[in-house]
Order: structure tokens, then C-alpha cells, then sequence
């Protein structure tokens, strides 16, 4: 009766290790997909960009970040200074 008990014990431990493995293995993958996510830092502002609208449009992020307009009024802002 021991032998039979050790072997459903062994199982049990053989599913619990495949699962952590399979939990840590899941957590790094998705560590290095968000790492990548970060890394593609902000966006970057044109080089034909005249240095008023550089100002322009780092002021309208600002404002934004600060929460002093909407999203809907940053868009329309971003758009206009676009075009």
C-alpha cells in the first residue's frame, strides 16, 4: 500500500512542477513583451519641424500630462499642428 501511495505522490509532484514551470515561463514571456512595449520610448517629433512648433507641441503634451485640456481638445491641437 506504501509503494502505491508514493506513486500517486509522485504524479502530484510531477503536475505541480509542470505547472510552476509553465507559470514562470508565462511571467517571463510576458516581462519581455511589455519590456519591449517600453522601449520604444516617446514619440518623436519630425526634424522638419520649425523649433515654434516644437514648442508648440511639447506645451500641448504638457497641458495634457497636466490635465488642463481634454483628449479631445490634445488631438484636435496635435492635428492642427500637423498639418
Amino acid at each position: 500500500m506504501g509503494g502505491m501511495m508514493g506513486a500517486t505522490g509522485g504524479w502530484v509532484f510531477l503536475w505541480s512542477l509542470l505547472a510552476v514551470v509553465l507559470a514562470v515561463a508565462g511571467g517571463i514571456a510576458a516581462a519581455r513583451v511589455l519590456a519591449v512595449r517600453r522601449s520604444d520610448g516617446p514619440p518623436q517629433v519630425r526634424a522638419d519641424d520649425s523649433p515654434a512648433v516644437r514648442e508648440a507641441k511639447d506645451t500641448l503634451r504638457l497641458r495634457y500630462a497636466n490635465g488642463e485640456i481634454s483628449r479631445e481638445e490634445y488631438l484636435q491641437g496635435k492635428v492642427e499642428l500637423e498639418d
